[in-house]
């Protein structure tokens, strides 16, 4: 179990990585390309950019968890009904989002708050990101599919070759020719095209197998992928709302420089969270497989065993974090007023990754195993805390160090919850299992 633990799990974990490095490069570049300017525009529009990720990433899973489980009870036909139900919904996610966020995108950025010259250049990155939506949504929906297929090498692999297209166009297009946030934006979604191309190439070859009744919408297959894929959109989506509170009220007591500030910590928390949820999902695969057999004790084993190497993850980019935490602002390129904020808040957020290694698998398992609403609660949950704790009390007692706090704290709070639906979850079981003999 080991074996195909790691074998699944490190591939889903550096993949994600890498996704999550897409925006820290960004961030690179334009930090000292730009400056704080440039930081806080690509924060402010940063969630529609996860916007069409997340239902890229939702729908994918949500048909990969019924792909996985279908091939558990070795109902090919079931597999095949998923597979095709899943790919016709990216599609259609694919044309509406575009047509959407294109009307929508600069009204929204002023609602999130930019400002000036900080909302003209997060118009200016954001309208080329929607441009290339259907890259986005088609790369981070396919690579959950394949890597339920058992090629977690190969998602890996995509997603890596992606990654380095960005980084190089990144220089190519900021540094060399001036492109500035265009050039940022247009690095990431030729970046993603690349990450889609040999998820497309091996699909090909699984849809050849399949018939055109396959790809017909029906009710069962749609409210099964979208029920499970609210979980995994949650996850992309929650800590990008809870940006756009922080931003609010970083803002109302800090200033610029602690929006540009937070956005630092943003890129370094994001990437953390997509670097555990890529040990969540890896082990969703097996998970599900193993649900789908009805070998129980074998699901458990596959959760405790992601338990613990995400503990150890996160226990060392925590201490990773800290230890660097006067280099990261420098390498972002911040100004001298963001930088001590920066090294005085990065050890504040760094506290809840123990907190996210608990959170991150607890919710992967509620959803691989099909209890969404558990799921969801832990989720969901996460912006709705940190608002009422942003509102109503921290910043109101603690002042600007409050608006820090409300995210480990948040974290905290999920994590109690998270032990309450555990041994709800475990209770319910027991009471099943005497019903049943």
């Amino acid at each position: 179990m080991k074996k195909n633990f790691f074998k699944y799990v490190l591939p889903s974990m550096l993949a994600f990585a890498f996704s999550g490095l897409y925006s820290v490069v960004d961030g690179l570049f334009i930090g000292r390309s730009i400056g704080d300017l440039g930081l806080a525009a690509v924060n402010f529009a940063y969630p529609l950019t996860v916007l069409i990720q997340g239902i890229g990433t939702g729908l994918g899973i949500g048909g990969a968890v019924g792909i996985s489980i279908a091939r558990g009870k070795r109902e090919r036909e079931e597999e095949h009904k998923f597979l095709g139900n899943t790919i016709i919904l990216l599609l259609i996610a694919c044309f509406t989002l575009t047509t959407v966020l294109l009307v929508f995108s600069a009204p929204l950025l002023r609602i999130f708050g930019a400002k000036d010259t900080t909302y003209i250049y997060a118009v200016e990155y954001i309208r080329v990101i929607i441009l290339g939506a259907t890259f986005q949504i088609l790369a981070n929906g396919l690579t959950p599919i394949i890597r339920n297929y058992g090629k977690a090498f190969l998602a890996m692999v995509s997603m890596i070759l992606g990654f380095i297209t960005n980084i190089v166009l990144d220089w190519l297009f900021i540094v060399k020719l001036g492109y500035g946030m265009k050039g940022a934006a247009l690095a990431t979604i030729i970046g993603q095209f690349v990450t889609m191309i040999p998820c497309l190439l091996f699909l090909i070859a699984k849809v050849k197998l399949m018939l055109p009744y396959h790809f017909k919408l029906l009710k069962k297959y749609i409210v099964n992928i979208v029920q499970t894929g609210l979980s995994p959109f949650g996850s992309a989506m929650a800590p990008y709302i809870v940006i756009l509170i922080m931003n609010k009220y970083a803002f109302n007591y800090g200033g610029d420089e602690a929006v540009a500030a937070y956005a630092i910590v943003s890129y370094v928390m994001s990437f953390i969270q997509l670097l555990l949820q890529g040990i969540g999902d890896g082990s969703q695969l097996l998970m599900s497989y193993y649900y789908g057999n009805k070998e129980e004790e074998n699901v458990l084993k596959v959760r405790n065993l992601a338990y613990k190497f995400s503990a150890t993850v996160g226990a060392i980019c925590l201490l990773v974090i800290v230890l660097l935490r006067k280099q990261i602002p420098v390498i972002f390129g911040a100004s001298s007023k963001a930088l001590p904020i920066t090294v005085h808040i990065l050890p504040i957020f760094a506290l809840s990754f123990l907190l996210l290694a608990f959170l991150r698998i607890t919710t992967s398992y509620f959803y691989a195993t099909k209890n969404n609403g558990f799921s969801y609660i832990l989720i969901y949950g996460e912006p709705v805390i940190s608002f009422i704790l942003l509102i109503f009390i921290l910043p109101r007692i603690f002042g600007l160090n409050g608006v820090w706090f409300t995210i480990p704290s948040t974290h905290l709070l999920l994590v109690i919850s998270g032990f309450f639906l555990l041994l709800k979850e475990k209770s319910k079981q027991a009471k099943k299992a005497i019903l049943s003999h």
